[in-house]
């Protein structure tokens, strides 16, 4: 059996694939003893980098922690801007990432996604190092657009390799545990940071953004250097922007758009909004009860996780997405009654715990079953493009859905929020079940197919430098 041998981080343009090689007997190795397999070898290294990007993940959340409950606090408080100047920050954030994101998937398709997640990571870097140094208005605005742009580059680059580290079997658990991992990085950042803070000491949130700076850096140098498997080569004939219409060729990509943006809409859009303004001015909790609310949501996440994946692992994505709607719609029902009973504030903060717990297990629903399904409908060279895409989603659903829980929030317009989000847990129900007629069993997850994407893990030629 050949030596493994590290090439380039792709194979050729237009260049065929190399075959598999047979089985056969080991070749002898120094002193005619036989040669240790080295294509054991090889999956114990594409493990081993696999493990690596996890914790470069659990790293950038770490350090994300510190400063993401706290911007707000930090625009206002301590640079003085205007409330309006902290919303527009936050615009800056989304729009610089819907901006980068349709030429992140290209590049990651031509290049690989590892020199894109390195840049993305030093873009990101640079961006929290500016916000943590920013004096004006002007720079502030800066730093949101590089951290924006940065983290846009790094989400979808880090997704790729988590299904080109991963074969079919082994997808959903990784994609599992990236989610876990982030939350679990995110709550106990996001735990020593408060112990840190003081609006009083700029300095001290000088501090909290080093240290994101910090983690952005280690994710680059801890993922932007794993070897990865090749993937086969572009198709004669394609050109830079045939994956985008080959997308909207697929009909069961578009559905799965379709059906993401309402989820992102309806939970990811709402935490920090229009949700935390109900629990606050409805319900009547007090900050540290919200703080107690996050908490359950975190502890859902990271202690049930691994429970849902094998409650999940044997049935439909499309139903395991049905059900995640069923929860929400429970969770948006119990966040209504907390406002009914505002007058017993621990009636009150119990619900709006349950509501938090809810939506966490709804998360942990849709973590095994997003990534892979995008992975599995993606041809190998469009992979990237498809990961974008479904980034750009997100992006979009989470900069409309506080942009609507603000509209509906000021306009004190509580009951008919809360109508339009359990609609929407509806609407992903019914969205998921017709899209069960669009996949195939490989795409819905009721069959374990090996792709040549998937098999090349395990291939010594495969891994790259």
């Amino acid at each position: 059996m050949p030596p493994c041998r590290h090439g380039p981080d792709r194979l050729p343009r237009h260049a065929p694939v190399p075959p598999r090689p047979a089985c056969g007997p080991i070749p002898a190795g120094r002193n005619g003893r036989p040669a240790r397999p080295t294509v054991g070898r090889c999956v114990v290294a594409t493990r081993g980098a696999l493990r690596r990007i996890q914790l470069g993940n659990a790293l950038s959340a770490f350090g994300s922690g510190f400063t993401v409950p706290f911007l707000f606090v930090y625009v206002t408080r301590v640079r003085d801007l205007s409330a309006g100047q902290a919303g527009l920050m936050f615009s800056v954030l989304a729009v610089a990432a819907l901006c980068v994101l349709p030429m992140v998937g290209p590049a990651i398709d031509r290049r690989g996604p590892r020199p894109v997640l390195a840049l993305g990571a030093t873009v990101a870097a640079l961006g929290s190092l500016t916000l943590g140094l920013a004096r004006t208005g002007m720079f502030v605005m800066l730093g949101a657009a590089l951290l924006g742009a940065g983290i846009a580059a790094i989400q979808p680059a880090l997704a790729t390799m988590i299904v080109r580290l991963t074969t079919a079997p082994t997808r959903a658990r990784a994609f599992a545990l990236q989610f876990t991992f982030n939350n679990l990085g995110l709550g106990i950042g996001g735990l020593i940071g408060g112990l840190i803070v003081d609006e009083h000491r700029p300095a001290s949130f000088t501090l909290l953004f080093a240290i994101e700076t910090a983690m952005f850096l280690v994710l680059g140098a801890v993922c932007g250097t794993v070897r990865l498997p090749a993937v086969p080569a572009t198709p004669v004939g394609t050109t830079p922007g045939s994956g985008f219409r080959h997308l909207l060729r697929n009909r069961a990509m578009v559905r799965l758009c379709l059906v993401s943006a309402v989820i992102f809409f309806t939970c990811y859009g709402q935490f920090e909004s229009g949700l935390t303004a109900f629990a606050t001015e409805v319900s009547r909790i007090s900050p540290r009860m919200l703080g107690v609310a996050l908490a359950a949501n975190t502890a859902v996440i990271v202690l049930g996780q691994l429970t849902v994946l094998r409650i999940t692992q044997r049935r439909r994505r499309s139903t395991v997405i049905a059900a995640t709607g069923v929860v929400w719609l429970l969770a948006w029902i119990v966040t209504a009654v907390s406002g009914l009973v505002h007058d017993n504030s621990v009636a009150a903060a119990s619900t709006i715990v349950i509501t938090f717990a809810l939506l966490g297990v709804g998360e942990s629903l849709l973590a095994p079953t997003l990534g892979p399904m995008v992975a599995d409908l993606a041809p190998a060279h469009l992979l990237g493009q498809y990961n974008a895409a479904q980034s750009l989603v997100k992006q979009l659903a989470m900069a409309a859905g506080p942009a609507f829980a603000g509209v509906m929030v000021g306009a004190g317009l509580y009951a008919p929020y809360l109508a339009v989000l359990m609609a929407c847990s509806i609407l992903i129900t019914v969205l998921a079940l017709r899209m069960r007629h669009s996949l195939n069993p490989t795409q819905n997850g009721t069959v374990v197919a090996e792709s040549t994407l998937t098999r090349q893990p395990a291939t010594p030629q495969a891994l790259t430098a």
